[in-house]
């Protein structure tokens, strides 16, 4: 049976760690062509080795999604390397914990830049060759990204964001056989929650929850995987997400509420 992503050229960022990681190992076994992209080179050189010495295909670029010259190195590496682009998923992300009466401003601003711009600079250069493929455009958005939660204002903000821009980019491009895919996790098992940034700006370093309840960073990556062939449109992934996005049509009140709830009884909740 041939391989559900075979030979499709699949462009990751954040992709040395958690749920991007897990993303193009899961891929290139299906027999996709990955394209890996983080800050961290020598964790992606790793990844990549492992995924060739397994059989697979792999090539990384060190890429800060900030920066829009290298979010275009990045798609040229792809287009270099395997000579198109079917599928750019913009997972590369940073989270906060922190209520907005205290955070830093300048820590708005980061979250704003990393998962906003970040998807916005790295859509700009691949979105020309993924029109050619009538490939598949994918931002990891979150929970966070359907309503706001508490203690995470930034987050929820540049979620927001990135879904108004994404459904935007899919309105424009309705001729042009392009799909658009908002796939919003959980909470997942991986690094974004301990680099997640506190009211100053520093690192949590810990999580605050449960790790061994949520979800894992394979089975996000699997479920994207679907949605991608499905070409949905929005990827709800648990109860939790389902959920929320059925009741804030009839009781956007109560979820307020329920949202606070379950929030405040985090350990050191900021606004118990």
């Amino acid at each position: 049976m041939k391989k559900r992503l075979e030979n499709k050229v699949i462009i990751v960022t954040g992709a040395s760690s958690g749920i991007g990681e897990a993303m193009a190992r899961v891929y290139a076994a299906e027999g996709a062509k990955v394209v890996l992209g983080a800050r961290s080179a020598d964790k992606l050189e790793k990844i990549a080795a492992e995924i060739c010495a397994a059989g697979g295909r792999a090539v990384f670029r060190a890429v800060d999604v900030v920066k829009p010259e290298e979010c275009k190195a990045l798609v040229d590496t792809a287009v270099e390397a395997f000579g198109r682009i079917d599928v750019l998923i913009c997972n590369a992300g940073l989270s906060m914990r922190a209520i907005f009466d205290d955070v830093d401003l300048a820590v708005l601003h980061r979250l704003m830049d990393v998962n906003f711009w970040g998807t916005v600079n790295c859509t700009k250069y691949a979105l020309p060759y993924l029109q050619q493929s009538h490939g598949s455009l994918v931002g990891i958005s979150s929970v966070a990204g359907l309503h706001g939660l508490p203690g995470r204002t930034g987050y929820s903000a540049s979620k927001y964001a990135m879904t108004g821009f994404l459904e935007t980019v899919r309105i424009e491009n309705l001729k042009k056989g392009l799909h658009v895919m908002i796939a919003c996790p959980g909470f997942t098992a991986s690094n974004v929650r301990f680099a997640a940034l506190t009211a100053d700006g520093s690192c949590q370093g810990e999580t605050p929850r449960d790790e061994a309840k949520m979800m894992t960073a394979e089975q996000v990556a699997r479920i994207v995987e679907r949605g991608i062939l499905r070409r949905k449109r929005l990827c709800l992934m648990e109860a939790e997400g389902r959920a929320t996005h059925f009741i804030k049509k009839f009781a956007p009140g109560f979820l307020d509420r329920m949202f606070y709830l379950v929030m405040s009884k985090e350990p050191d909740s900021p606004f118990k």
